[in-house]
Formats: structure tokens, C-alpha cells, sequence
């Protein structure tokens, strides 16, 4: 069995081989070939006296398809809660209470066919990646062609994931404004990407600037209330959000005025929607402006079981709802392919973790 870091991970991803290996595997699930089940979240009644106000909380979330061969299991074990960022913003935080200032967070992959363990790889890279790579087929499938313009919320880890996916499929961006609520975060964040991306990336002491004029807006934040007023959208915007209730907080980037004025709302994951009843996506069904069934899979739209966009006027949203287990399998077997190859990585023996008796 294969152990590997997150810079070994980081080493062996490409933009292309994240993009590759989740379109497959939505495609896959749309057409009954990959199973995955709900992302799961279990906080537990125990503080760290450095953290006050956190707790424990084990999350949990699995999946797998036919062509990546695996079964990925991946796992945190964190110390979660909400920090206050002053002036009414709140974001939650997980904090690093393991030994050495450090958090736990590992993928295990299974082969679908010998059964056995073949890799444990930390999960973080992956994670960032895979959220980004899944807006950016979203934005692919859904945005106007035409935008030249594009709005940001976040200036953090995810936020540079989502401009470099976003740059990857939709190269004629040439601006990208970005709001966070520390002017210091974004102003550093539009420095060092304007300088790294050769594209103009703004720092904007306005969020309305981030969403008026830009026909695509992305968020990609760990924001407790919506990023911004809908009203403020453009007639045929096209919206990304990363952040809804997750049956623990309810937590939400997006307003119900921007889900109201949705012509289209595609999510990652049905399911998930009533797992974690997440009411910002149930809003319109239940304030009657669309049933469920008008609310799609990004897998059926790469399937090509639902259209791409209608018209330049339409709206549409792709929440990117949750994590699935799926998505580690999909990225964890294209990395651990490429980890065989270049011998990357620490070998133990497999042996340690099979028995002779039944489980």
C-alpha cells in the first residue's frame, strides 16, 4: 500500500487530469456506473481549551466508479466552529489542535476488485482541487461565452483554486474583481494573481463591484450569510456558490432574491439537498417558482440528459453543494496511477491490513 503527502499529491495533479477525472465520474454517476453516499458531519461534545467555542467533529463521506477501479473513503477529524471577523462577518474555521499545529484529514482507497487498501493519501490538495475543478465544469456548461468579466468572493485558499480553474476553461477572462472582507486579504490576494495570472486581477472596497457588470460571479468563501444582494445580478449572469447548510450550521453564500431570480439551478448533488436540507437551494420550491424536478445534476448536464444554457438573458446557478466521496475516488486514482509510475510515495505492506477471518 501507497502512503502519500499532500506535496507528493500536489506534485502529480494537473488542472486537466482534476477536470478529466471528475467529468468522467459525474458522467459516470448520471449513467448508473459510480455510487456515492451523502457527506456526513458528527460533532461530538468536546472543546480544546486553546479553541473555546469549538468542538469536535468527524465527517466522513464515500464513493466510488467503474473506471477509476476504486472505492475512496475520506475522513476528517477536526476541531470545527464559527470565528468572528468583526463588523457582523462570520466564517467558520477549523483549527489545527492536532500535534505540531496540524489537522487530520486522509483519504483510503480500496480496489473494487481485490478489495484491499492501496493508498492512504492526506486529503487537503485533493480537496481544494476538486471543488474548484467541479465549479469550473459548471461554469464551463452554464456561463455566457461572451464574458470577458468575471466577480470573486473570497481571497483564501479555495478562492486562488477557483481562479486558476476558472482561467483554465475560460481563458478570455481578462479582469477578475475580487472582495473579501479583509481589504488587506484581497488587496495582497489581487497583487501576487495579477503578477502570477498576466490578467487584471482587482481588489474591489465594494462587493456590489463584484457582482454588477460581471456576467459570471463566483463564490468561494466559508461565509455564514450570502456574499452579496441578487437584485444586484445582470440579466444572464451566470452564479457558482461552494458554501450551503451542511446539517450542522446554516451556513449559505447565496440570498433567496438570487435563487428567485434563477432561470436554471443545477447542484452537484440532489440527495445532499434533502440530507442537509439545505433551504437556500429549497427556497424557490417551497416559495412555489419551481419544483424539484426543475432542479438538475451537473451530471446530466455533462451527460447531455439536460441542455446547456437557453439564452444570453438566462440566469442560472450551479451550487456546488456539497463533497462527495466520489469526486477523492475519481482525483485519488488518477494520482495514485501516476504515483506507481514515478515510484512517488511510501510503500507498506498490504499485508498489514488484511485478515483471515471474516469481518
Amino acid at each position: 500500500m501507497r502512503v502519500l503527502t499532500n506535496d507528493d499529491v500536489e506534485g502529480l495533479l494537473s488542472p486537466a487530469d482534476v477536470l478529466e477525472a471528475l467529468e468522467e465520474a459525474y458522467r459516470e454517476h448520471a449513467a448508473g456506473k459510480a455510487a456515492n453516499r451523502p457527506r456526513n458531519h458528527t460533532y461530538f461534545p468536546v472543546e480544546d481549551e486553546r479553541y473555546p467555542g469549538f468542538r469536535f467533529r468527524f465527517k466522513s463521506q464515500e464513493g466510488g466508479n467503474v473506471s477509476s477501479g476504486v472505492w475512496a473513503l475520506r475522513i476528517t477529524s477536526d476541531m470545527a466552529g464559527v470565528e468572528d471577523l468583526g463588523n457582523g462577518v462570520k466564517r467558520r474555521r477549523l483549527m489545527p489542535a492536532a500535534p505540531g499545529g496540524r489537522y487530520v484529514g486522509l483519504v483510503t482507497l480500496y480496489s473494487l476488485r481485490t478489495l484491499e487498501p492501496l493508498a492512504i493519501m492526506h486529503d487537503s490538495v485533493i480537496q481544494k482541487w476538486r471543488v474548484a475543478a467541479t465549479s469550473a465544469l459548471g461554469i464551463r456548461a452554464l456561463a455566457p461565452k461572451s464574458a470577458t468579466v468575471a466577480g470573486l468572493f473570497g481571497s483564501g485558499w479555495q478562492a486562488q483554486a477557483h481562479l486558476d480553474m476558472l482561467l483554465h476553461v475560460r481563458p478570455e477572462i481578462e479582469e477578475v474583481r475580487v472582495y473579501s472582507p479583509t481589504p488587506a486579504h484581497r488587496e495582497a490576494f489581487a497583487r501576487e494573481h495579477t503578477e502570477r495570472t498576466g490578467r487584471r486581477i482587482v481588489a474591489v472596497d465594494d462587493r456590489r463591484d463584484a457582482v454588477e457588470g460581471c456576467p459570471l460571479v463566483t463564490c468561494a468563501t466559508a461565509a455564514m450569510e450570502p456574499c452579496f444582494d441578487g437584485r444586484w445580478l445582470d440579466s444572464g449572469a451566470h452564479v457558482t456558490s461552494i458554501t450551503s447548510p451542511d446539517g450542522t450550521a446554516m451556513r449559505r453564500e447565496l440570498d433567496d432574491e438570487t435563487f428567485d431570480r434563477a432561470d436554471r439551478i443545477v447542484v452537484l448533488s440532489r440527495e445532499q439537498v434533502h440530507h442537509d436540507r439545505q433551504i437556500d437551494i429549497l427556497g424557490p420550491v417551497e416559495r412555489g417558482r419551481m419544483s424539484f424536478d426543475d432542479i438538475r445534476e451537473l451530471g446530466e448536464l455533462l451527460d447531455g440528459a439536460v441542455p446547456g444554457r437557453n439564452g444570453g438573458d438566462e440566469l442560472t446557478i450551479f451550487a456546488n453543494n456539497t463533497g462527495m466521496g466520489l469526486q477523492f475516488a475519481a482525483v485519488g486514482a488518477r494520482v495514485l496511477a501516476k504515483a506507481e509510475e514515478k515510484g512517488i510515495g511510501r510503500e507498506i505492506p498490504t499485508e498489514w491490513f488484511l485478515e483471515e477471518t471474516t469481518p
